[in-house]
């Protein structure tokens, strides 16, 4: 969860949002976005997937297999 959480602040920052101003755009709450980028371990994907949509990335199950 380190990974996204530090992936979602380092964009916001990039792009000068603020996190009200990321709740926002992404249709989430405040709430959310704080929870997120604390690394809260569990949070809905539809709406991690809504904010990550602001930056043209998703998160989901792939079906590539490794060996």
């Amino acid at each position: 969860m380190n990974n996204l959480r530090d992936f979602v602040k380092a964009k916001r920052k990039e792009l000068g949002l603020t996190q009200e101003d990321l709740a926002l755009n992404a249709g989430v709450g405040l709430n959310f976005v704080r929870d997120l980028e604390q690394g809260k371990n569990t949070l809905r994907l539809d709406k991690v997937n809504d904010v990550l949509a602001l930056f043209g990335k998703v998160v989901g199950v792939t079906d590539k297999l490794t060996k």
